[in-house]
Parts: C-alpha cells; sequence; structure tokens
C-alpha cells in the first residue's frame, strides 16, 4: 500500500495552490466585504482545467480521479475556502452534465462551462426539504414548449450570481423516484431570486433563494431521463461530501500553518509563546488530527475511485471526521492567537466561519452518522 502521492498529483496540488496564493489569497478579505467573487476570476480558472475536473478527455474536461479533485479543493482552500467550495458546486454540476445528458446537451453546454465562461449552480434544497432531499415540492408540468417549473429552492450558492442551474423538480409521484433533473439558463422567463443571504462565512458567494414561477424551459433542458433525477443528485453526493471536506482540511491547515508561524513571534513571560510545553501539546495533538483526517479523506476517495461497495459509507464518514476536525483544530488556532484571533486582519476568525457551514451541507454530519451506522447494521446482517 502505498500512500504517497504521484509527481502528476503532487504537481496538480502544487499548481492549484500557487494559483491561489497569487489570485485568491491577497483578495479573499476584499472579496468577502464586497459579498462577491469578481467573475473575470472564473476564466483564469478554466485555463487550469479546473472547470471540468472529473469531466471526462472524450467531453473536453481534465478527466481527474476524486482523489485528484480534492487535492485541488485542499489547495485552493488554503488561499479562500468560500472561492473553493463554489468551484466545487460547479463542478458537481458539470459531473452530472457529463455522466448522464444526452450527447445533445454535451455539446451545447459543457464547453463554455469547462472554461468558466459559464457559472453553473445547484438547487436541489428547499425551504421545506433539506436532509429529507426526496420532500421537495418544486414541480414540472409539460408544456407545449417544453416544460413549467414551479417552486423554490433556499441556500442556493450563486442565485442570481451564475449563468446556469440544475434544478431537481418533481415530475411524477411523491419520493424520490417521481423527480427529473433539469437545465436552467439565467433569464429564463419565469426565474427570480430572493434578497442576498446575509450568512455567518462564505460571504463572497451570493446566496438567495431560487425562484420558479411558472418558468418555461425547453424539452431539450430536461437533463437525462425523466424521473431519474434524485438518482443523479444522489450519485453526486459522495463525491460532494469529498470536495466539502477538502475545503475545511485546506483552511484547517492554513489556520495551523498561521498559528505556527504566530507563536514563534509572539512573546510572552520573556520568551516566545511555542517554547511553552502546555501549547506544544496542543500543536501535536492539532498535527495528529489533520495528518488523520486527511489520510482517512485520501483513502474515502480511493474507494469511490475504484467504486468499491463501502464507497458510500466511507465517504460518510470521511465528512464527518474531516469537517469536525478542521473546526475544533481552526477553533484551537483562533484561541492560540488570543485576541488577535477575533481579529479580521489576521485571517483565522474568517476561516473558522467559513469551516462551520462544511458540518452541515452536502448532507449535515447527523445524517453522515445515520448512513455509517445503516451501513454497519447491514453488513452485521
Amino acid at each position: 500500500m502505498d500512500f504517497a502521492l504521484s509527481e502528476e498529483q503532487t504537481a496538480i496540488f502544487d499548481m492549484a495552490r500557487a494559483f491561489g496564493e497569487e489570485h485568491i489569497a491577497p483578495h479573499a478579505r476584499a472579496w468577502e466585504a464586497a459579498g462577491t467573487i469578481p467573475k473575470d476570476l472564473w476564466p483564469q480558472v478554466g485555463e487550469l482545467g479546473f472547470g471540468g475536473l472529473y469531466v471526462s478527455e472524450e467531453s473536453g474536461g481534465t478527466g481527474l480521479s476524486r482523489l485528484d479533485a480534492t487535492l485541488v479543493f485542499e489547495a485552493l482552500s488554503r488561499s479562500c475556502i468560500s472561492v473553493a467550495a463554489f468551484l466545487s458546486i460547479h463542478n458537481m454540476c458539470l459531473g452530472m452534465i457529463d455522466k448522464f445528458a444526452s450527447p445533445e446537451m454535451k455539446a451545447r453546454l459543457l464547453p463554455d462551462a469547462i472554461a468558466l465562461k459559464t457559472i453553473f449552480s445547484y438547487c436541489l434544497t428547499e425551504p421545506g426539504s433539506g436532509s429529507d432531499a426526496a420532500a421537495l415540492k418544486t414541480r414540472a408540468a409539460r408544456t407545449e414548449q417544453g416544460w413549467s417549473l414551479t417552486g423554490t429552492k433556499a441556500f442556493i450558492s450563486g442565485g442570481g450570481y451564475s449563468d446556469a442551474y440544475v434544478v431537481m423538480a418533481r415530475t411524477g409521484q411523491d419520493g424520490p423516484r417521481g423527480i427529473s433533473a433539469f437545465v436552467v439558463r439565467d433569464g429564463a422567463e419565469g426565474l427570480s431570486f430572493g434578497g442576498l443571504e446575509d450568512k455567518m462565512g462564505w460571504k463572497s458567494q451570493e446566496t438567495r433563494q431560487v425562484q420558479f414561477d411558472d418558468c418555461t424551459i425547453p424539452e431539450a433542458d430536461l437533463l437525462g431521463e425523466e424521473g431519474k433525477g434524485f438518482k443523479y443528485a444522489m450519485a453526486g453526493l459522495d463525491g460532494g461530501r469529498l470536495n466539502i471536506s477538502a475545503c475545511a482540511l485546506g483552511g484547517a491547515q492554513a489556520a495551523l500553518d498561521a498559528t505556527l508561524a504566530y507563536m514563534g513571534e509572539r512573546t510572552a513571560f520573556g520568551r516566545t509563546i511555542d517554547q511553552f510545553q502546555a501549547l506544544q501539546f496542543r500543536l501535536a495533538d492539532m498535527e495528529c488530527d489533520m495528518q488523520a483526517a486527511r489520510t482517512f479523506l485520501r483513502q474515502a476517495a480511493w474507494k469511490l475511485d475504484r467504486g468499491a461497495p463501502d464507497a458510500t459509507k466511507f465517504c460518510a464518514m470521511a465528512k464527518r471526521l474531516v469537517t469536525e476536525t478542521a473546526s475544533k483544530v481552526a477553533n484551537q488556532c483562533l484561541q492560540l492567537h488570543g485576541g488577535y484571533g477575533y481579529l479580521a486582519d489576521y485571517g483565522i476568525e474568517k476561516i473558522v466561519r467559513d469551516i462551520r457551514v462544511t458540518e452541515i451541507l452536502e448532507g449535515t454530519n447527523e445524517i453522515m452518522r445515520l448512513i455509517t451506522a445503516r451501513a454497519l447494521l447491514a453488513e452485521r446482517g
């Protein structure tokens, strides 16, 4: 068993980290204050091949493995979790299109999306259905022109900002088998957006409700087969959980790196605070926890890439472990900065805020525990 990254994987990580340090980190606070990410950033990201990370090479994408993708998101998140996580959402949408859309839809949508000239957002969650996603109420009815969508989606990253939306809507019976997937382009008749949400973190991501009021779209914008939308959505969740875990891990690593530097400069009682044994113990515990989380995340990604029968369980366990570890480490880093950790200038409080939501989205960590427990009971027989 080889735990080392290949030369290619190391190069991918280094390229993403260098790009983030040059083009994202210097602006992250300003983008947070502005409440948006400049759209001219995205084509630069696209030039690196990060717009279609796991879109197949045949479709014009980079064709990376899920393990490779976690390296990209971990590296970019060292500069800004919010930016990296938004890129993850775009890639999840494109992965679904590449895997399930018709050849015509792929040819029509993927080239500009891979180049990040077109930005995609994902619309599943509703005001009344979060963890119980199969209870969604947004409905799509057939018309002579194609489809008419009616309903509301909540907590949508990129709502009112993105160029297109992958939308889950009910076309049939109650439950998961009555759900289909659609692509709705910005500017569609009947598409509107709620007010900008004032969030704890991820403030540079514009987040709004997405509203469909007899929103008309052509037949060609049905993604895949009618009634298969929930299956498509669930197929992307394992990878999404790995990506969001990688974002949390990258942010926590940035906090730990900053804390190590700070402790070597900050003095108290006549010496730098990194010389106090009690604080050294905290550093040691954080390093152990981070290395364990990183190893587990990559093992889960390895299992997903190989189609292991327990991949879903491992993705759920990794999401639970990594995001909670990252939150704990970032909070400890803030504590070790003392009062300075509470100031925006030092960057730690932003990381703490940005990591917190990773325990909620892509399936709450309570749902991750449920998936794990059910898998254990099923394995018991």
